[in-house]
């Protein structure tokens, strides 16, 4: 399974139409990822079949929020539910990055059956093992992970590790630095069966339909 993280329309029209099988919509790359514009939701919605899963986060920076931008979470994340959102990427850390089971658990409830895929927050916790256990209890389907370190390539034994214990109980997305160029070896180290790119070539600023199809190529 190859899902491309879009951080602009551009990007993901692009991935929608190529051999991706879904796409993580986002905004502002450079702040990692924050809630998109909700009507250029709704537009890739009423031209594209694939799924659309959206991330569900109000600012950039740590992975801790306010009572105010907690609300906003949720308010967001039912606003986009109801213009039909195929899955959620969103994760909320304690101040200490342990992973914050309440604030998760309302999250991952409200959108009920759809799927919750727990973003490489994940990776700034302090334990890898007790991190995706309490991820695994609060009901999320899949985790985006590069093995607790800066690329999945670095983190490719955790990988690989996370893989073997808790694959048959949530998807480990492997993502972090995934490109062409090293998705076999990942696959065939970790033995991952999902990955996650943003399939944009050095020097680029756009997905790149040629990197797409060489990723699901080798996978």
């Amino acid at each position: 399974m190859l899902e491309i993280a879009c951080f602009e329309i551009t990007s993901a029209e692009t991935a929608l139409r190529s051999v991706a099988d879904r796409i993580e919509f986002c905004a502002e790359q450079q702040l990692g990822g924050i809630t998109p514009n909700i009507d250029e939701f709704r537009y890739l919605k009423s031209v594209y079949r694939k799924p659309i899963y959206v991330m569900i986060r109000p600012k950039g920076g740590g992975f801790y929020y306010s009572d105010l931008e907690f609300e906003v979470m949720k308010k967001d994340l039912l606003q986009f539910k109801k213009s039909g959102a195929d899955g959620f990427v969103f994760g909320i850390l304690n101040s200490g990055n342990t992973i914050d089971t309440h604030r998760n658990k309302v999250l991952v409830d409200l959108a009920d059956d759809i799927p919750c895929t727990f973003h490489r927050a994940f990776d700034r916790t302090p334990d890898l093992d007790v991190a995706i256990k309490h991820l695994i209890d609060i009901g999320f389907k899949a985790v985006l992970t590069s093995g607790g370190k800066s690329s999945a390539m670095e983190g490719k034994e955790n990988l690989r590790n996370l893989i073997e214990k808790y694959g048959s109980q949530i998807d480990i997305l492997v993502g972090g630095g995934v490109r062409s160029g090293n998705i076999s070896e990942l696959k065939n180290f970790t033995k991952g069966t999902h990955f996650h790119s943003s399939a944009i070539p050095s020097y680029e600023v756009f997905a790149s339909d040629e990197e797409i199809k060489k990723l699901k190529k080798s996978i």
